[in-house]
């Protein structure tokens, strides 16, 4: 398997390009603030062909070039349900004004071609293989997307902001919820395999194992340690 990604735009937003291999069609997941130019960037490097975007969550910082990606290429994006309203509405999703500079440099509103995610469910897409996890906490229309292990590679979780290197995703938000997060991470990361890659919406990649080991809040929601405070990392 083949996965290219780059940080995007003012939040940092983790932009993934995944294919089989370079050379195929792709899928990109969660083309942020300003990511139309790397996403390109990617696709000419690599001779990748996009065929769909998939979207963990609708937070503007995932979202805001999914119009012009989905436009250029002419694929549809998948989104939960729940957070549909998000692609219309940034400011409502995060309870608070994003700025008039920064908007002035998103594209709001819905691809023309936008598909509903379901817990569950397996997209079969450029060759790949995603299963939909339905992750509330975060949002409430928050998933994340499973690949499976191969000969030659581990498991991959595109965690969007559910789970990142040491910290979880934050739930101040509109829609946002502690405990719900907490009983994301028990159903949806727990039962992974240590080898598991994860791949989050922000900052490095790190395993299932290590978060095991040293994250203090996948200890708390596997009952082994007293909740840690709610966290702030991420938009």
């Amino acid at each position: 398997m083949f996965i290219a990604g780059f940080p995007a735009g003012a939040w940092g937003t983790n932009c993934y390009l995944v294919a089989p291999a370079a050379g195929e069609e792709c899928v990109i997941v969660d083309p942020g603030h300003q990511a139309a130019a790397g996403v390109e960037a990617m696709v000419r490097e690599h001779g990748l062909k996009p065929v769909a975007v998939v979207l963990t969550h609708g937070h503007i910082d995932h979202v805001a070039s999914v119009v012009p990606v989905c436009g250029a290429k002419d694929i549809p994006a998948y989104l939960h349900p729940e957070d549909r309203f998000m692609l219309t509405d940034p400011e409502k999703a995060l309870g608070r004004s994003i700025g008039q500079q920064l908007m002035g440099e998103l594209t709001i509103g819905e691809p023309a071609d936008l598909r509903e995610l379901t817990d569950g469910v397996e997209l079969e897409l450029a060759g790949l293989r995603l299963t939909v996890d339905h992750a509330p906490g975060h949002t409430k229309g928050s998933v994340t997307f499973r690949t499976p292990a191969t000969d030659q590679v581990p498991p991959v979780l595109f965690s969007g902001d559910l789970l990142f290197a040491g910290s979880i995703g934050r739930t101040d938000f509109p829609g946002g919820s502690h405990s719900a997060i907490m009983r994301s991470l028990a159903r949806v990361c727990l039962p992974l395999d240590d080898a598991t890659v994860v791949l989050s919406g922000h900052g490095d990649q790190t395993t299932i194992g290590r978060e095991r080991a040293t994250n203090p809040y996948l200890q708390q929601a596997a009952g082994a340690l007293p909740a840690p405070a709610a966290p702030r990392r991420g938009m």
